[in-house]
């Protein structure tokens, strides 16, 4: 009986998948790993199911604080006399001793945890990154300095909350800009629920300070664009009290709020991105094909005629810029300014567009495989990169459409309706080959600097075959000199010395000979694609930073030209310059980064 119902169980699928050619009287052993198996398969499906309702939970906190701080400032805005800026400090205060203790919590107890930072992401957190965090940073600390000083100079009209809430902002800065140094590259293992709130809270609080920033930022610009009007029309007005008054002191806490307040929003924008990569990073285990064996590292090798044109570049555009700035602050910039600044970007915008479809163009003719491994801080950079773009293309289209409806003919509203198509053409020919670049393979580092050095040695070699002859009998020539006349040891020394300086100066001159070699034949070694990717990814770094240079430190020919603003009114263009300027300026300084890791994986 036993052995009938055996005969009549089921065969598993292991039985039915066994080849024909085994014995059918074997049996066969099945070890209990089906239980184990759907033991493990749930564990870590409740652990992505955990992921990913932590994700939401704290997204859900940061998009509340982000509207409940947007709403306070619209109301700020729109009704001056139900929220004033002191409840909106006082919001963003409150939110801002939040962030501090987290992150506060996070130094002294998370991250001193226990197996708590097994894994380091070594793409996220670059050295620019963090460079920019600090220098921006910095920066925005002086800037708050700044606002301290001006408001006690005028202390008596102003509230005692402009005083305080600068100086909670930069316990803020300093606290933020140290955590992120440090620990930017965390993928945490614990306490993962509350160490993304406390991200996502850090986040929200950054982007809530980057639109109060933007807001006065945009009445600061429409307090200088009417300064003329306002004070013909206002000269003898109550608020007199409140002007600054003719010291020196307040006048450089004036100049240099005004000068630094830029980098505020920069600051901002860039704490937003690397706390975001961290979001990502919470309870990321990285595998070992994940860690890359070779860093590539930045080297100014197999460059020549990119540097070149790129400075030509920068050095044409900071004069331009001062020539702008100049006619910006004395008087009403007149015709020929703006004809001078748009022309240059008219030249400037094609060469790099030119250039960035050749680079896209070798990067398809390259066999270089696509890295297709996980990397939160590359999609970053390509989301930011779209994003941002998105400021100068909607200006420049807003610009396109008013100067159409007017009078294209005009060589100004030609110069800029030019301006406005090759900056939108210019925005993605340059993300198409930024991103294109960024998803391929880094070329094998070690193997070409091995070659290299030693194909420069023997190049070196084969250039300066008597270096060590001409030494050896440059020193012994004292020797042989020696004469045994006791009474011209001082003429003796004297062709000592002569002698000496004469081996020093061949050996500088053989150095430097060597240098040059060397260089010479680093760069005729690499092959022409990678010798003009390089050499497209250093000019367009350069002119992104000319770039980011000129609307970051005043010049705004966008509002200051009058088309725009003639055509859809005050209000209507102050609100579109608003959102586009900031954009267009974080855009190409996160430009420069993408471009120098495109650079550095040539």
């Amino acid at each position: 009986m036993p052995g009938n119902k055996a005969s009549k169980q089921k065969p598993c699928h292991h039985c039915k998948n066994r080849p024909a050619s085994a014995p059918s009287g074997t049996s066969t052993i099945h070890y209990e790993k089906f239980w184990l198996y759907r033991h493990c398969s749930s564990v870590q499906q409740r652990d992505r199911q955990a992921q990913k309702a932590g994700q939401l939970f704290s997204g859900l906190l940061a998009m509340n604080v982000v509207f409940l701080g947007s709403a306070f400032i619209s109301s700020m805005i729109f009704n001056h006399v139900a929220i004033t800026l002191a409840d909106l400090w006082i919001l963003l205060s409150i939110l801002k001793v939040l962030c501090l203790c987290w992150i506060i919590y996070y130094l002294l107890g998370t991250s001193r945890q226990p197996h708590a930072v097994l894994y380091r992401d070594s793409h996220a957190g670059p050295i620019w990154i963090r460079g920019s965090v600090l220098l921006f940073g910095s920066f925005s600390i002086l800037l708050n300095v700044f606002q301290i000083g001006y408001s006690a100079i005028l202390i008596q009209c102003k509230s005692r909350v402009e005083i305080v809430f600068p100086s909670i902002e930069i316990v803020f800065i300093f606290t933020q800009a140290f955590f992120l140094w440090h620990h930017s590259k965390d993928c945490i293992q614990v306490q993962h629920n509350f160490t993304r709130c406390g991200l996502m809270l850090t986040i929200a609080t950054n982007l809530l300070l980057w639109l109060l920033a933007v807001t006065n930022d945009t009445i600061h610009m429409e307090i200088e664009s009417q300064l003329r009007e306002v004070e013909q029309r206002f000269e003898g007005n109550e608020t007199a009290s409140c002007i600054c008054p003719n010291t020196t002191t307040c006048k450089v806490f004036q100049k240099g709020y005004i000068l630094l307040y830029p980098f505020n929003t920069e600051y901002c924008l860039v704490c937003c991105s690397v706390l975001y990569v961290m979001w990502k990073n919470v309870g990321r285990r990285i595998s070992h094909h994940h860690v890359p064996h070779i860093k590539p590292k930045f080297k100014l090798q197999g460059v020549v005629f990119g540097p070149l044109l790129g400075t030509i570049a920068v050095i044409i555009g900071i004069c331009v810029f001062m020539m702008y700035q100049i006619q910006a602050t004395g008087s009403a910039p007149n015709h020929q300014v703006f004809v001078m600044y748009y022309s240059y970007y008219i030249v400037l915008l094609p060469l790099m567009s030119v250039g960035a479809v050749i680079g896209t163009i070798i990067h398809a003719l390259e066999k270089k495989e696509l890295d297709t491994l996980k990397n939160p801080t590359r999609s970053l950079d390509v989301i930011l990169l779209m994003g941002a773009a998105l400021g100068q293309i909607a200006m420049s289209y807003f610009s396109i459409v008013a100067i159409v409806a007017t009078d294209p003919r005009d060589l100004l509203n030609s110069l800029i309706l030019s301006h406005s198509v090759l900056l939108i053409f210019q925005n993605i020919t340059q993300n198409v080959f930024i991103i294109d670049g960024l998803h391929r393979q880094p070329f094998a580092a070690a193997t070409e600097a091995r070659h290299t050095a030693h194909a420069g040695e023997q190049a070196v070699a084969s250039e300066l075959p008597g270096e060590e002859e001409t030494t050896t009998s440059s020193n012994q020539e004292p020797t042989q000199m020696s004469p045994g006349k006791e009474d011209d040891t001082k003429e003796e020394q004297n062709h000592e010395a002569y002698d000496q300086r004469r081996v020093n100066m061949l050996e500088l001159g053989q150095e430097i000979r060597k240098v040059s070699l060397s260089y010479i034949h680093s760069y005729s070694h690499l092959s022409w694609k990678r010798r003009v990717l390089r050499e497209i990814s250093f000019f367009l770094v350069l002119c992104n930073i000319i770039l980011w240079v000129m609307p970051t430190f005043g010049a705004h020919p966008v509002f200051e030209n009058g088309l725009e603003k003639s055509f859809y009114g005050y209000s209507t263009w102050f609100a579109i310059v608003n959102f586009g300027l900031p954009l267009g300026v974080f855009y190409r300084m996160h430009s420069v980064g993408g471009l120098l890791e495109v650079y550095i994986t040539a």
